[in-house]
C-alpha cells in the first residue's frame, strides 16, 4: 500500500487515460468545480497508460497530479492510481467526457455513508444517443452483469459503468490483479464475495468527446468478464 496516504485530502478523483487529449482538461476543470463548489479537499489524479498526443502534459497543465503505468490496460491504470491515490475515497471516472464529474456527491454521500463500494447505473441514470453501442446496451451488458450478479451475489444492476467510488483502503485489501477492462467485474465481484457493503446511484452517460475509436473491443472483452468473474467465484483471487 501507498504509504503517503494524506490523512487531509477526502477525496481522490482518479482519471485512467489514454490519448485523451480532447478531452482531458474539461473532465478536469469540471472536477475542479465540484471539488470548490462542495467544500470538499481533493485531489485530481490522471494515470497517464502511454498517451502519445499530449495527453499527459494537458493534465498537468490544468493542474491535476499525473503519474505514469507502462503496462497497457484499463485495468493496468486503474491499480497504478488507486496505489498513487491519496484519498481516502476514491472516485473513478473515464476521461473521454463522456461521464458528468459534476455530479458525483450521490457517489460522496454513500462512501460517507459506510458504503465500501458505489456504482453507477447508466440505465437509471440515462445513456445518450449514441453513446453506448447498441449491441452492448441492449444485449451484452444485460447479460454480462446478469450472470455477475448469478456468480458474485452483489446487488449491482449495471456491472460495466466506470463511474465508480470506494473506499481506498479496502479496495486496496482486495489485491485485485486484471490488467484489461475485465478489472471492472474483478472489483465488484471481489467486493461482494468478500462481504463488502456496495451501493448504486444513477449515473448518466454521454457521447464521449473524442474522434477516436473506442479502446473497448466487444468480443475479446466480454470473454475476459466472464472469466474473471468464474476465477473470483471458484477460486477466491480473481485471477
Amino acid at each position: 500500500m501507498n504509504e503517503a496516504v494524506t490523512a487531509e485530502i477526502e477525496l481522490t478523483v482518479l482519471m485512467p487515460c489514454l490519448n485523451e487529449a480532447e478531452t482531458v482538461a474539461v473532465c478536469i476543470r469540471e472536477v475542479r468545480r465540484f471539488l470548490d463548489d462542495n467544500a470538499i479537499v481533493g485531489e485530481i489524479l490522471v494515470v497517464d497508460n502511454g498517451s502519445h498526443d499530449g495527453s499527459a502534459a494537458i493534465a498537468r497543465e490544468e493542474g491535476a497530479r499525473v503519474v505514469t503505468e507502462p503496462t497497457r490496460g484499463y485495468g493496468a491504470a486503474l491499480r497504478a492510481g488507486i496505489a498513487a491515490a491519496q484519498g481516502r475515497f476514491v472516485i473513478m471516472g473515464d476521461a473521454d467526457g463522456s461521464y458528468d464529474f459534476a455530479a458525483l456527491m450521490p457517489f460522496v454521500i454513500k462512501l460517507r455513508g459506510g458504503a465500501d463500494l458505489v456504482v453507477g447505473d447508466r440505465f437509471a441514470g440515462g445513456i445518450a444517443p449514441g453513446a453506448m453501442p447498441l449491441l452492448h446496451r441492449y444485449l451484452g451488458n444485460h447479460i454480462l452483469s446478469w450472470f455477475g450478479r448469478m456468480v458474485s451475489g452483489a446487488a449491482v444492476r449495471d456491472f460495466h459503468c466506470g463511474l465508480r467510488g470506494f473506499h481506498r483502503a479496502r479496495m486496496m485489501s482486495l489485491g485485485l490483479s486484471s490488467n484489461g477492462m475485465e478489472f471492472a467485474s474483478e472489483m465488484i465481484a471481489r467486493a461482494a464475495l468478500s462481504g463488502y457493503r456496495l451501493a448504486e446511484v444513477p449515473a448518466s452517460l454521454s457521447r464521449a468527446g473524442r474522434s477516436r475509436p473506442s479502446h473497448l473491443r466487444t468480443w475479446r472483452d466480454g470473454f475476459r468478464h466472464l472469466w474473471i468473474l468464474l476465477c473470483a467465484r471458484f477460486d477466491g483471487r480473481g485471477r
